[in-house]
């Protein structure tokens, strides 16, 4: 792995579609796939307006975090793990690395507690990384052996085993065989309550658990889903105790809006098809909440992006539309568009939303390889 700051990567660029001046404004941090998963992209790419350029060479950074001014990334692969980046100047000085407890590690998240939050999909793992320790140990190594920012194996700072944590998911199983033979976690979420939930794609199971910075990981309890689901990503819909949890069903095609009972256990109250038909290879994706609480999903293989409506504790079909390009695997926000992260196309499509919040036709193709994953950087963390 090593850092470059500068450079133009070899699918970085856009494609206009209407002139967007405002577009100018736009300052991302792209993960991909790289060779070894089966991309095109070399590493973590940052965008400037409407051109990519790689930022950081490594394998399947398929996953980002931004904190301040740090970066996290996965590298999904066997045996996987973490990386740690500062961020400054559009350029990314690498500091450590972590295991990620297990096989293919495809989300990460900046807890409350002070740790960092890895989910493997292969093993169905959840690791917890205490950030306290391995900026120490980081800073440690770097005033003792003058560890400098672009560095490769040889000279890698690795956080100490004791700084990280591990749990395993039961090994359970679901019934679409080639998909839930076994565990799969694919994404953790903070709770109201100071919980962690971690989404079992392969056992149709939501965990529950108690992390804090130590590292600690202890479950709390279990939020079974039907069979079949293969929950994703997760979002809270509304704030504090009485929020509900919106949940995209990668296997069956729907969103699921679940609710906490008396015993804490969160029971479904509603939900939705995304489209019309069997599910086939249809595959939802990424999930969020837009700025008027209605829920948008992507969903691969029929390549749309598709928006609901929340109201009366129910979820209801606004309307869908085209995700500009092929298998949009992640998507964020930014003011008047939605940016969509469609692997198979090798570009980033950037789509205006409308006041109903389905999105328009493409505006604008910013070429990234393999994109996987978009994190818009805020003002505050550019300089």
């Amino acid at each position: 792995m090593s850092a470059e700051h500068g450079g133009a990567s070899g699918l970085g660029g856009v494609s206009e579609l209407g002139g967007v001046s405002e577009l100018d404004a736009l300052h991302l941090l792209v993960g991909s796939y790289t060779a070894t998963g089966g991309g095109t992209a070399t590493g973590i790419s940052v965008v400037h307006g409407t051109t990519a350029r790689t930022a950081a060479v490594m394998d399947d950074p398929s996953f980002l975090a931004l904190s301040g001014d740090r970066v996290y990334a996965v590298s999904e692969v066997a045996d996987g793990s973490v990386s740690a980046f500062r961020y400054a100047g559009g350029a990314l000085e690498h500091l450590w690395d972590a295991d990620a407890g297990g096989d293919a590690p495809c989300h990460v998240r900046v807890d409350p507690s002070g740790a960092l939050v890895v989910a493997n999909y292969v093993s169905g793992t959840v690791t917890a990384v205490s950030l306290e320790a391995a900026e120490s140990h980081a800073a440690s190594m770097t005033a003792s052996d003058g560890v400098v920012s672009a560095h490769g194996s040889g000279d890698r700072v690795v956080v100490p085993e004791a700084a990280i944590t591990t749990g395993v998911l039961p090994d359970v199983d679901g019934p679409v065989e080639d998909r839930q033979e076994g565990p799969h976690a694919h994404q953790s979420i903070a709770t109201p309550d100071g919980t962690v939930l971690v989404a079992d794609l392969g056992g149709d199971a939501l965990h529950e658990f108690r992390v804090t910075g130590a590292p600690s990981i202890d479950l709390v309890r279990v939020h079974h889903l039907a069979p079949g689901v293969g929950p994703r990503h997760m979002v809270w819909l509304g704030d504090g105790p009485d929020a509900d949890l919106v949940v995209a069903g990668e296997l069956d095609g729907r969103v699921h809006r679940l609710r906490r009972d008396h015993t804490g256990v969160l029971r479904p109250i509603a939900s939705a098809a995304t489209f019309e038909g069997p599910v086939g290879e249809s595959l939802l994706s990424h999930i969020e909440l837009d700025t008027a609480g209605r829920v948008v999903v992507a969903v691969r293989g029929r390549d749309l992006v598709v928006v609901l409506d929340t109201a009366d504790d129910g979820l209801s079909i606004v309307g869908s539309a085209s995700c500009g390009g092929v298998w949009p695997r992640h998507f964020a926000q930014v003011p008047g568009y939605l940016l969509v992260a469609n692997q198979m196309s090798d570009a980033i499509a950037v789509l205006p939303t409308g006041e109903d919040g389905v999105p328009g036709e493409a505006v604008a193709q910013i070429a990234v390889g393999s994109p996987t994953c978009i994190v818009p950087v805020p003002t505050t963390a550019r300089s």
